[in-house]
């Protein structure tokens, strides 16, 4: 009977060191003052009041919400059109493009900020303001405007993560039975119609997976920024978010306090907003059901 516990043992005791124990820890800080260095001072609620009134803060929160909707929220939808087109029979070279769409998910981000460091740069040649005089439109300055900057980030973000919605996706299309399909086809149901009333109900578990993971990862945007903004991203508030706020606060500023606030906070915010688009994607299928 102990043989068992000594096998999954070594799990926990990792867990609890380098998961459990900061996670405590943390908790204790925020209601502390603490430099890293000096010994710690009690502060109450101090350190929640200091993030709250702060306005950079409340921009990060901002550029975070902003940057996580305009980067994820096409995922959903270009995510289940390219499952759906690489799941079609008639398609040649599927695995190559179902390799090739999911290669940015596992691609470097040094490679992923000198690919968008071209593509977005402010000089008048670069290739995004290429397409825009195209278009007859002036060109942009990607980092430095504001709206510039969020855009070029939320790009980068939706072209790293739509291929690992569009294979989870796929997988769900894959699993739903033929029988529908050929049922609905008797019936006279057009492609459009069994997407509609067929795939879109039956891939609701995947779609709240996916939601729910990708609020997640919206909120906890970081690696994007900074690497596209460079050293500049900790200075200029265009692109600032929540995780960039408490690092700067952690390892810039050494006020370890307010960043154990700021990550408490950011939990309550993903916990929340999670929720709320959690119970709204549970509704697909029942709105459609019921329509």
């Amino acid at each position: 009977m102990y043989s068992a516990y000594l096998y999954i043992a070594p799990f926990f005791i990792i867990f609890a060191i380098i998961g459990l124990y900061p996670a405590i820890f943390s908790i204790y800080l925020a209601f502390q003052k603490w430099n890293g260095l000096s010994p710690m001072i009690p502060a109450g609620l101090e350190n929640f009041k200091i993030v709250l009134t702060d306005s950079l803060f409340w921009k990060a929160v901002y550029n975070t919400i902003v940057m996580g909707i305009m980067g994820t929220a096409p995922q959903i939808l270009f995510g289940i059109i390219f499952a759906y087109l690489l799941n079609m029979a008639f398609l040649r070279f599927r695995n190559f493009f179902r390799v090739t769409i999911f290669m940015p998910y596992i691609t470097s981000m040094v490679a992923v900020a000198l690919i968008f460091s071209v593509l977005f740069s402010d000089h008048e040649s670069s290739l995004a303001n290429y397409v825009l005089s195209l278009a007859g439109l002036d060109p942009v300055s990607w980092t430095r405007s504001e709206w510039g900057t969020k855009l070029a980030i939320s790009i980068m973000v939706f072209w790293r993560w739509v291929g690992y919605n569009t294979i989870i996706y796929l997988a769900g299309i894959q699993s739903i039975p033929n029988d529908l399909y050929e049922a609905a086809s008797i019936d006279g149901a057009s492609k459009i119609q069994q997407f509609r009333h067929i795939t879109i109900p039956m891939l609701k578990p995947f779609i709240i997976l996916t939601v729910f993971t990708s609020t997640v990862g919206a909120l906890q945007l970081f690696s994007e920024p900074t690497v596209f903004l460079g050293n500049d991203a900790f200075t200029r508030d265009e692109a600032m978010t929540i995780v960039m706020y408490l690092y700067r606060d952690a390892f810039r500023l050494q006020s370890f306090g307010t960043a154990s606030a700021t990550a408490i906070i950011l939990l309550i915010l993903i916990t929340a907003i999670a929720a709320i688009n959690v119970y709204l994607s549970s509704g697909i299928g029942r709105k459609r059901r019921n329509g």
